[in-house]
């Protein structure tokens, strides 16, 4: 399922839509300053990336460390949404 997602990583924030079939170029947005960006600033990221939130969905949140199986690494914080392509925007 096509969906974007939004990473903090570095001290930043990074939204990305995973492109199935396209691993080599996803669209992605960084913004600026450690505070989450809201969910309008998410939204309007998305617009500009060719894509739109579906209707009466949110952000699902979850935390993963940043090295596989290694508790004691830093925490890296992911949220995921489902996406439609906006109206003449990626297919």
């Amino acid at each position: 399922m096509r969906g974007a997602h939004l990473v903090h990583r570095d001290g930043r924030w990074r939204l990305f839509v995973a492109l199935p079939g396209r691993v080599t170029h996803w669209r992605t947005h960084y913004f600026t300053g450690p505070t989450v960006p809201s969910v309008q600033e998410r939204s309007r990221a998305l617009t500009a990336l060719g894509f739109a939130l579906t209707d009466g969905t949110a952000w699902s949140w979850t935390e993963d460390h940043e090295r596989v199986d290694d508790p004691s690494s830093p925490v890296i914080l992911i949220a995921h949404v489902p996406v439609v392509p906006v109206v003449g925007g990626v297919s």
